[in-house]
């Protein structure tokens, strides 16, 4: 007898993409809903946006409404509608009621919430609340053979000699800066694709999904997310291999080539926040004494 050649199961696969598509088509009907109070009816649209992002990343990231974002400086930015977190290094200690603070040391992705009103000033007066808090990697963190201590270097200049105890090698995350997500139910986020990295509008049944820098191989996105900022320009770490240079955010698009309306974009956009989210992996270990140095000024005042 001859043995059948094992394959994917294409029965399955197509089960799992119609039911991506069907989740697709609720999600952009509940954002299509209508009520009479405004003001309800943004709150509503934000838990159907923060329902859809719980559905696709890993269960060590936190989703939080409402929030501000600060640094160790004391900046802090303006309201964010959805922060993306991971509190496994980072104590919350920023809670006073339903104030919720943030320490940047720990914040993966921001989303901006919009139905019809995208207005450009307004939203570059957002990101730019965001694009100026600044990380530290100043921290003092047990690893699993030896106490590591990174940051300590007298100048900023020097981080890209600064070696772990450990393993000798230059740090992987200098400074980071959150992914940046426009979720609106209009087209008209398009007009401002310049100050997000991933804008989301319904579009008919489907989900469109723009990337404005989806071209740029993961090798420009990993040095975006990890190495923020004038003062980390020019830093090189050397990688594993060349993959990081040919793979394209684009590449992740679950679609037949050359035709658009196949694709399956809650399942495309699922794959290509979940690679960024990889590329930073794991936050920056808490600076503890950068914090304890921003209430120690404060008390003083």
């Amino acid at each position: 007898m001859s043995q059948q050649k094992e394959g994917p199961d294409n029965g399955v696969l197509i089960k799992l993409v119609d039911n991506y598509k069907q989740m697709e088509r609720n999600l952009v009907g509940e954002l299509n809903f209508r009520v009479q109070h405004q003001l309800t009816l943004g709150s509503f649209r934000e838990d159907v946006w923060k329902e859809m992002f719980e559905q696709m990343i890993p269960r060590k990231f936190s989703i939080e409404q409402s929030v501000f974002i600060i640094d160790s400086t004391g900046r802090v930015s303006k309201e964010v509608d959805l922060a993306i977190f991971d509190e496994q290094y980072t104590p919350y200690i920023f809670r006073y009621g339903r104030m919720k603070y943030i320490p940047i040391e720990a914040v993966a992705v921001v989303v901006q919430c919009k139905s019809t009103n995208v207005v450009e000033e307004k939203l570059e007066e957002w990101t730019d609340s965001i694009d100026k808090l600044n990380t530290v990697s100043k921290s003092i963190v047990r690893m699993a053979s030896d106490v590591v201590c990174t940051g300590f270097e007298a100048k900023l200049e020097a981080v890209e000699s600064q070696a772990s105890a450990t393993t000798g090698k230059p740090s992987t995350q200098t400074a980071t800066r959150p992914i940046k997500i426009l979720c609106s139910t209009t087209s008209a986020v398009t007009q401002v694709k310049g100050l997000f990295d991933i804008l989301i509008h319904p579009k008919g049944e489907q989900l469109r999904i723009v990337l404005p820098n989806e071209a740029e191989s993961l090798d420009w996105w990993y040095e975006q997310l990890n190495h923020y900022g004038a003062a980390h320009k020019g830093i090189s770490i050397k990688k594993a291999d060349e993959a990081l240079t040919k793979v394209k955010l684009s590449d992740y698009r679950v679609a037949v080539p050359e035709d658009c309306h196949s694709e399956v974009s809650l399942l495309s956009l699922t794959f290509q926040l979940n690679q960024l989210l990889m590329l930073i992996n794991n936050p920056i270990l808490f600076p503890h004494l950068a914090y304890v140095g921003l209430f120690q000024g404060a008390i003083k005042e």
